[in-house]
């Protein structure tokens, strides 16, 4: 059955369950709404929500997290640290299999964690790992270069995939290996068909190794670009799902639709930051003193409270302010105009200069709308903006993982611990052409490459923390970002829908317990 066909089954089924609850709890279509556009599906090799949310159906892991920032089984059964934190050991759970009938093996999960650290934007999050043992089929022994605190939550759904080797091992190269967006997983969820700008569709795993499970039939990820038409499909019941809403606009209007529920749990682990990132190695922001003036001209207040509505919360540093590891410290650039304009001057650019701003395509209110903000503010210190539309999330991706911007607008996720979530944008070793959500910035300062290496290897929070604070308040001297705010991400979703992720990482986890209720 083709997409369409499977659309209108699913808009049929949607607004006939308006009046007619389901009359079971397993089976059914669950319709999921995204602006976002994914280049592929495999999260090996590419982070971001457009990627996250179909990969996670599609590719198991080896340990899933709850609400409490537990680790729990997965493919690993169980697992061992050593005394000396230089080694972890996976015992994978017996019989599990691949989407095309081939059994899952301690081959393949050590060839997908090398896959991950060789070859995704996040460098630093099995960066640690030099080698990995398998003395049998169903034990992984992961051996480290040093202690790695994070390693555990490395391993979670969104960020480790456990892909087969059999299909990805061929040689060819994995980021554009064609299996990408033809993948086969071991999943609740198979890739049922695939169609670049419209639609994902995952049918049930009938073999998952996790007994009675998934609960549903088919997952549909509609992609919808316009937000007005995406708003009225949750209205209607044409879709069932919302997730990563962040506009005060449509949080404030699903909240008024009857069959809908809102939250925002199940972000815990995503700690999402809209900022404004600095190509450094443009002649024109290679200056500190110009971008310190373009923090200066920028209202962070004005922003979250009137352009944001108040729904967001400002956020001063890399960070995000709710972890133990911000530094309440940091500099926050109040507004001021003329020590801005004297910036410029000493910089050399008195007479002012003109900049081009890129912006994610999506999530107007935190993206272009900011966006066009600094074009009237800029100019009030000389500068003057050009806002650079792309047509689609690719478009903008391949800007800005290719260098070619000066300015851009961008949410970055910590990703629950700033090893794997903050590291990579600042680690002057992870400037890596064509990859995003690397260190686009070009940034480089040898004292934050030492902290950011100690803060990796140790062990002690405090000591950790000690180390973040000095990051923290040297980058915010050298202003490769100006942080914006927190993302305020809610989920909009059918009231009858039952176990909907709230677990840290939301909708970026297995839904293999969601179900439509009786």
């Amino acid at each position: 059955m083709s997409y369409f066909m499977r659309a209108v089954k699913a808009a049929v089924l949607c607004a006939t369950a308006l009046t007619a609850p389901i009359a079971h709890a397993d089976g059914g279509t669950l319709v999921i709404a995204s602006t976002q556009v994914p280049r592929h599906l495999n999260g090996s090799v590419q982070s971001g929500l457009a990627t996250g949310l179909p990969s996670t159906q599609i590719f198991a892991s080896p340990l899933r997290y709850d609400e409490t920032w537990e680790p729990q089984p997965y493919l690993a059964e169980s697992w061992e640290t050593s005394e000396d934190g230089l080694s972890v050991t996976l015992n994978l759970v017996e019989g599990a299999t691949f989407h095309d009938g081939q059994p899952i093996t301690s081959e393949d999960v050590a060839f997908s964690i090398m896959n991950t650290r060789d070859h995704h934007p996040f460098k630093s999050m099995f960066a640690p790992v030099e080698t990995i043992d398998t003395p049998d089929a169903q034990t992984v022994v992961i051996h480290l270069s040093q202690p790695h605190p994070a390693l555990l939550l490395a391993l979670s759904p969104a960020l480790a995939p456990v892909l087969p080797k059999h299909v990805f091992g061929d040689g060819q190269d994995p980021k554009s290996h064609p299996a990408n967006s033809a993948p086969v997983g071991s999943g609740p969820f198979m890739l049922d068909e695939f169609t670049p700008g419209e639609a994902i569709v995952l049918k049930k795993n009938p073999n998952f190794f996790m007994e009675g499970r998934p609960k549903l039939d088919e997952i549909i990820v509609r992609i919808i670009k316009d937000s007005s038409a995406l708003l009225i499909a949750m209205e209607n019941g044409e879709a069932d799902m919302y997730p990563f809403m962040a506009g005060s606009q449509e949080i404030r209007r699903l909240e008024k639709v009857d069959h809908l529920a809102i939250t925002s749990e199940g972000y815990a682990g995503i700690g999402p930051i809209n900022w404004l990132a600095f190509n450094t190695a443009s002649p024109k922001l290679s200056d500190v003193r110009v971008r310190q003036a373009i923090a200066y001209a920028v209202d962070r207040g004005f922003i979250t409270k009137a352009l944001h509505r108040g729904v967001s919360k400002p956020q001063r540093g890399p960070i995000i302010e709710s972890s133990p590891f911000f530094d309440e410290t940091i500099p926050e650039y109040k507004v001021d105009l003329d020590k801005a304009r004297a910036l410029m001057a000493e910089a050399g650019f008195a007479d002012g200069m003109e900049l081009t701003v890129d912006y994610i395509p999506g999530p107007k209110e935190q993206q272009q709308t900011v966006a066009e903000y600094l074009k009237s503010q800029l100019k009030k210190i000389g500068i003057e903006v050009t806002v650079r539309a792309a047509p689609d999330f690719p478009t903008w991706a391949g800007r800005v993982g290719g260098h070619d911007f000066e300015l851009t607008m961008d949410v970055v996720f910590n990703w629950g611990d700033p090893v794997i979530g903050v590291h990579r944008t600042y680690l002057s070793d992870n400037i890596r052409q064509g990859v995003i959500w690397s260190n686009t910035q070009s940034y480089s300062n040898a004292r934050v490459d030492e902290l950011l290496n100690a803060a990796a290897v140790e062990m002690d929070e405090a000591k950790r923390a000690e180390l973040y604070a000095e990051f923290q308040q040297i980058v915010a001297t050298d202003v490769p970002v100006y942080w914006i705010n927190a993302l305020p991400y809610h989920t909009a979703y059918d009231k009858r829908l039952q176990n909907v992720p709230n677990g840290i990482w939301g909708t970026l986890h297995p839904m293999d317990m969601v179900s439509w209720g009786e």
